[in-house]
C-alpha cells in the first residue's frame, strides 16, 4: 500500500540542509508508526514536486535511509519501508507527574546552586553581549577544526573514536600536552601525572573530591568563580574566603589551619589581577611552612596579549604542592568541555579512579580532534588571531569607559577577555542588568562572585570575547546612560 503524499511536509523551523530535513521527516514517520514495513513511499520526482525541492535532494535522502536500513530499494518499483526498520513503541508513553511524592523529603541531597551568574541561552541575539566565556564565531577556525574532526573519523583513528579508554586518555593528546603545552608554562610532567577532564570546572570538582572532606579546610579567593563555592559545598568541607587585592590573594592572610588553597594567579576571576612572581613564591613558602596544598587554575593565560605571560605558579613548585588545572574550553570554545589536571602521581591516580567511576573519560573523538588541531599548528594560529582581536576590543572598551566616566575596579595588565567595574555606591547592578536587557545589552552583575551572604551590589563584569569592536562604544554608552538614570 502506498503512503499518501499528503502526509509529507517539511517543518519550516527545522535546522539542517534540505536533504537532512527530508531524511529526518521520513525517519520520524517510520519511528512514529505512520509509515509501516512494506509500504511504498512516493517516487522521488513526486515527493520533490510536493515539497518544492529538487529531485536529487529527495534521491540522496532516500539513499541515506536505505543505507541506514529505514528503506529498501526495489529498482523500478521504488522505495519501501524496510522490514528491518526500527519499530515504534508497542505502548503509549505516559507523562508522569510529581504525584504523591514529597520531593523535599525524598531528596537525599540538593545540588541546585544559590546565587549564580545568569547567562541567557539566546545571548547571541543581543546587540551588545558583554558576556564572559562566549565565542565569536568570526574568530574561530571552523574550517580547520572540521578537517581535524574528519581526520579523527578516519580508519587510522578508528580505535580513538570507538574504544572505551576506561580510565585512560588519548596517548597522542597526553603526549602533546606533556611535550608542548606544559613546557610553555614552565612545567615539566610525566604522562602519568596528567589527567584529562571535562573542562576546568570538572577538574576543580575532582580536585576537591580527592583532597577535601568534612574535617578539612579550604581557602578561596573573594571574589571568585561562583561554581567553585558550589563545588566545595558538595565536598562538605569548610572553607574560608580570603579577600584579594590588585595582586591577587595575599599569602599572609591565609589561616594556618587550611589544607588546600584554590587560586587563579594568571588572571584572577573576576577582578583580572595577576599575581606577581614574588607573591607566587611567597605563597609556595607559606604552603611549605603550614603544610597545605595549592590548586592553581591557570585562568586565561593564553590571552596575555599585552605582554608575555608569567610562568605558572606550578613552575616554581619543587615539592609537589601544586595541583595544576588547565583548559582548552576557554581558548577554543566553551562547548568543547575539555581540560586537564597535572599533579603528583598519587593524586592523579585517585582522581583518575574517581573520574572513571563518574564518567569514564572525555569522548575519544573529541580528544583526537583536539590533538590534531594542536599538533598541526591551528591552535597557535587561533590564539594569535584572538589576541589581536581582543587587543583592539580592549582598546575600544578602554576608550569608551574613559569617555563616559565609568570606574574600572580590575584591569588586568597582561590582557584577558574582560574588565571588572564598579558602579557608584547604592546601585544594584542586578537590577541594572535586568533593565539593560530591554536595550539589548548584557552585563554580568558582580554579587554572585562574592562569598558573603550580603555581597556588595555595585560591581559588574564586562567581557569583550563575543562582541565586535564596533559595538563596544554604543554598548558602553547605553550602560553609562542607565547608570546615570539610577543615580538621579
Amino acid at each position: 500500500m502506498p503512503v499518501s503524499i499528503d502526509t509529507f511536509f517539511l517543518d519550516p523551523s527545522a535546522e539542517g540542509t534540505l536533504q537532512a530535513r527530508v531524511q529526518q521527516m521520513v525517519a520520524q514517520g517510520i519511528l512514529a508508526g505512520r509509515f509501516r514495513p512494506g509500504e511504498r513511499l512516493p517516487s522521488s520526482r513526486k515527493l520533490a514536486a510536493h515539497l518544492g525541492v529538487s529531485r536529487i535532494t529527495v534521491t540522496l535522502a532516500y539513499t541515506e535511509l536505505v543505507a541506514d536500513d529505514y528503506l529498501t530499494s526495489k529498482g523500478r518499483s521504488g522505495y519501501f519501508v524496510s522490514d528491518n526498520a526500527p519499530e515504534p513503541p508497542a505502548f503509549p508513553a505516559n507523562r508522569s507527574s510529581n504525584g504523591t511524592v514529597d520531593w523535599n523529603r525524598a531528596l537525599g541531597q540538593k545540588f541546585a546552586p544559590g546565587l549564580n551568574v545568569d547567562k541567557p541561552m539566546d545571548w547571541a541575539s543581543y546587540k551588545y553581549p558583554f558576556l564572559y566565556g562566549q565565542t565569536d564565531k568570526s574568530l574561530f577556525d571552523a574550517a580547520n577544526w572540521r578537517l581535524c574532526a574528519l581526520r579523527a573519523l578516519g580508519m587510522r583513528d578508528f580505535g580513538a573514536l570507538t574504544s572505551d579508554y576506561y580510565d585512560d586518555d588519548d596517548p597522542q593528546l597526553i603526549e602533546f600536552i606533556a611535550r608542548q603545552t606544559l613546557p610553555r608554562r614552565g612545567i615539566l610532567a610525566n604522562n602519568d601525572e596528567i589527567l584529562l577532564t571535562m573542562g576546568a570546572q570538572n577538574a576543580l570538582w575532582l580536585a576537591a573530591q580527592v583532597l577535601l572532606n568534612s574535617r578539612r579546610m579550604a581557602a578561596i579567593e573573594d571574589p571568585c568563580y561562583p561554581a567553585l563555592r558550589n563545588i566545595l559545598d558538595h565536598s562538605r568541607c569548610q572553607y574560608t574566603p580570603v579577600p584579594v587585592d590588585d595582586k591577587g590573594i595575599d599569602p599572609t592572610r591565609l589561616s594556618e589551619s587550611i589544607d588546600v588553597a584554590f587560586v587563579t594567579p594568571s588572571h584572577q576571576c573576576p577582578t583580572t589581577s595577576t599575581m606577581p612572581i614574588d607573591r607566587r613564591k611567597a605563597l609556595l613558602e607559606r604552603a611549605e611552612e603550614n603544610d597545605f596544598l595549592i590548586v592553581e587554575d591557570d585562568y586565561e593565560f593564553e590571552m596575555s596579549f599585552l605582554k608575555a605571560p608569567s610562568p605558572a605558579l606550578k613552575s616554581f613548585d619543587r615539592n609537589g604542592r601544586v595541583i595544576y588545572v588547565g583548559s582548552f574550553s576557554k581558548s577554543l570554545f566553551p562547548g568543547l568541555r575539555l581540560g586537564y589536571l597535572v599533579g603528583p602521581e598519587p593524586f592523579i591516580r585517585e582522581a583518575r579512579a574517581l573520574r572513571a567511576t563518574v564518567l569514564r573519560h572525555p569522548p575519544g573523538h573529541i580528544q583526537r580532534t583536539v590533538s590534531y588541531f594542536l599538533s598541526l599548528g591551528h591552535y597557535d594560529a587561533l590564539i594569535r588571531r584572538m589576541g589581536a582581536a581582543y587587543h583592539a576590543r580592549r582598546q575600544a572598551m578602554d576608550d569608551a569607559i574613559n569617555a563616559h566616566g565609568l570606574t574600572i575596579a580590575g584591569h588586568g595588565s597582561y590582557g584577558g577577555s574582560a574588565m571588572w567595574l564598579r558602579a557608584p555606591d547604592g546601585i544594584n547592578t542586578a537590577r541594572l542588568a535586568k533593565e539593560l536587557r530591554n536595550e539589548s545589552v548584557l552585563i554580568e552583575p558582580g554579587a554572585p562572585f562574592f562569598a558573603s551572604e550580603t555581597p556588595p551590589t555595585e560591581y559588574y563584569r564586562l567581557a569583550y570575547s563575543s562582541i565586535p569592536a564596533s559595538q563596544i562604544a554604543p554598548g558602553i554608552q547605553r550602560i553609562a546612560q542607565a547608570i546615570q538614570r539610577h543615580t538621579l
